[in-house]
């Protein structure tokens, strides 16, 4: 079994909505996370973090040969919403 975590580190969904009807005044949507990967290897599986995409297919090829439970955290901009909308996006349309 792989696990997989995709961290923004944000809560995204909230702070959209904050960007949408309050442009620019966000409040309590940032994140401290722990390092997931270090975390799954002190539970005992192999842990990996994944920060650029064209790293993620060696990550799981590692893992899948591993033959036993991991994790990979795959570090995303928080910027990014969706493949077409930004938070950025969504500030400056709430704004004009």
């Amino acid at each position: 079994m792989i696990f997989l975590v995709i961290n923004n580190g944000i809560y995204g969904t909230i702070r959209m909505h904050q960007e949408r009807s309050y442009p620019g005044r966000v409040s309590g949507t940032r994140l401290t996370n722990p390092d997931f990967a270090s975390l799954a290897r002190s539970y005992g599986l192999h842990g990996e973090t994944v920060d650029e995409i064209e790293d993620f297919v060696g990550a799981f090829e590692r893992c899948e040969a591993l033959g036993k439970p991991a994790l990979i955290e795959i570090r995303i901009d928080p910027e990014t919403l969706t493949p077409k909308t930004s938070l950025s996006q969504i500030r400056d349309q709430a704004i004009a």
